[in-house]
């Protein structure tokens, strides 16, 4: 596969009208940020950041250049979460996977933009090894670079990110990088890719966010006008659905979740709960033990009820090592950061799991590879029992929540957790007249708010129609003169 890229035979190439291109250069830039609110997950509390912002020029088949770009956060102890690393260090990581894609597509021959990330991706992951990055850390750089990529080619040929995908402008289609999907039909497939113009807000509550006034004081309220607590983000969204994190103390998670459950069964409408571990449960006993603590307390009748699943509880190293069908019986079980290559999802099945997180950060082209098994494995069995869940790494305003949405909805995901703009408001750190631009360019996503552009959220919907626009779902650029040129990775390598 590395460098030849072997095709499996010439099936799967009806429909495919994507072009060649040329990676011609690569441009890589981030930026700090700060939260609004402290938010805690799994073994980390998260007050700032810092966004990866990767700008790609491609030459197409008929000489024609175009830009295209991306944008995620460089986010600490999600990736990798070893305590012998610092916050600083995971980082390095992630800019160390950003230059090794670079590295391969700078130097890669005409590829249609499946091909530059299929060819490459044995490459990348062997490389990533050797300099110490787990698979999922080295999954950072192609997904950044194959989302600008995309952005360009679509740009230049005046279509939208659903109708590249829809039409294989991409040219996805079969490669030993996904071998058990050699008898499947995937242009068919992704014709049958129906986007909507609008999608759930599933919205996260973090280990330390306060689930009423009770939990704050005066000194810790932020007064932006935007909501803080739980009681105040069910008052003004409107959600239906819900992510709640659970850290790994039974009796604390059953308090917590039943003081969450004491606001959100006051809703008149039905509300759907997504559960999140985030590795913090050694093994599947210990998971089971939370959930008969559950399943045992009155309080929690309502909202263990409308649990939909329960994604990733197990610590990585354990996650994929032992089945997990007893907890599965009592609710399917899904994989995020277990999720680390593109064989994660099919050992993951043979332990009972029943569902794989897509998100942009993992790249979009295993969440759309990932979604063809769910179709494929559920005509085999007859039953609708393997699906995707839609999840969030803090993406912010502007490029990243964008095309993280544009994705999710493509896959017909219809609710989606999105955190991001309940931690971070708006387009802060970024220039008054970038938030300005983007708001006119997708005025139904957003909202001037006293004089701040926000995501806009009614009844716990975002309107979306605006992102089926020429590119990768923006019809805006963020300004790379406010940003900083990344700097090479001080990382072994």
């Amino acid at each position: 596969m590395a460098g030849g890229g072997a095709m499996i035979g010439a099936m799967n190439r009806v429909g495919i009208n994507a072009e060649a291109i040329t990676v011609e250069a690569v441009d890589l830039f981030e930026w700090p940020y700060r939260l609004r609110l402290p938010f805690r997950f799994g073994v980390i509390t998260v007050t700032h950041g810092r966004q990866a912002v990767v700008r790609v020029r491609i030459r197409l088949a008929d000489g024609r250049s175009a830009e295209g770009m991306a944008a995620e956060a460089l986010a600490a102890k999600w990736f990798d979460k070893s305590p012998e690393l610092s916050d600083a260090q995971n980082l390095e990581q992630l800019r160390a996977a950003l230059e090794i894609a670079t590295g391969l597509y700078r130097s890669s021959g005409p590829k249609t933009p499946f091909r530059m990330f299929a060819d490459h991706y044995v490459e990348q992951q062997q490389e990533g090894a050797r300099r110490r990055l787990p698979p999922l850390v080295a999954s950072y750089g192609p997904a950044l670079l194959d989302r600008a990529i995309a952005d360009a080619l679509a740009r230049a040929r005046g279509v939208n990110f659903y109708e590249a995908v829809r039409s294989n402008l991409l040219g996805i289609e079969g490669h030993a990088v996904a071998p058990d999907l050699a008898g499947f039909a995937l242009a068919p497939f992704l014709r049958s890719l129906v986007p909507s113009d609008r999608i759930h807000v599933r919205h996260t509550v973090g280990l330390v966010d306060p689930i009423t006034a009770a939990d704050q004081t005066a000194e810790t309220r932020v007064e932006d006008g935007l909501p803080e607590t739980l009681e105040e983000v069910v008052a003004t969204y409107g959600h239906r659905y819900y992510k709640l994190k659970v850290g790994g103390n039974v009796a604390a998670d059953v308090d917590r979740l039943a003081r969450i459950a004491g606001v959100l069964d006051l809703q008149r409408h039905d509300y759907a709960v997504s559960l999140d571990g985030n590795e913090q449960y050694a093994d599947e006993e210990a998971v089971l033990e939370l959930w008969r603590a559950m399943e045992a307390e009155p309080r929690l009748r309502r909202l263990v009820a409308s649990i939909l699943y329960v994604e990733q509880p197990i610590k990585r190293q354990n996650a994929l090592s032992a089945p997990v069908t007893a907890l599965g019986a009592a609710r399917p079980v899904i994989l995020d950061e277990s999720d680390g290559d593109l064989e994660s999802f099919p050992t993951g099945r043979r332990l009972g799991y029943r569902g794989v997180s897509s998100k942009n950060c993992k790249g979009f082209y295993k969440s759309i590879l990932n979604l063809a098994r769910c179709q494929m494995w559920n005509a085999a069995e007859g039953d609708g029992t393997y699906f995707m869940s839609a999840e969030d790494l803090t993406t912010q305003a502007g490029l990243s929540v964008q095309q993280d949405l544009a994705l999710v909805n493509l896959l017909g995901l219809g609710h989606v957790e999105r955190n991001g703009h309940h931690f971070i408001d708006g387009f802060a750190g970024r220039p008054d007249g970038e938030a300005q631009t983007f708001l006119a360019a997708h005025p139904d996503l957003y909202a001037d708010q006293s004089g701040r552009v926000r995501m806009r959220i009614k009844d716990g919907e975002a309107m979306i129609g605006s992102l089926a626009c020429p590119g990768f779902a923006t019809a805006a650029f963020p300004s790379v003169e406010a940003m900083e040129g990344m700097k090479k990775a001080d990382w072994p390598g």
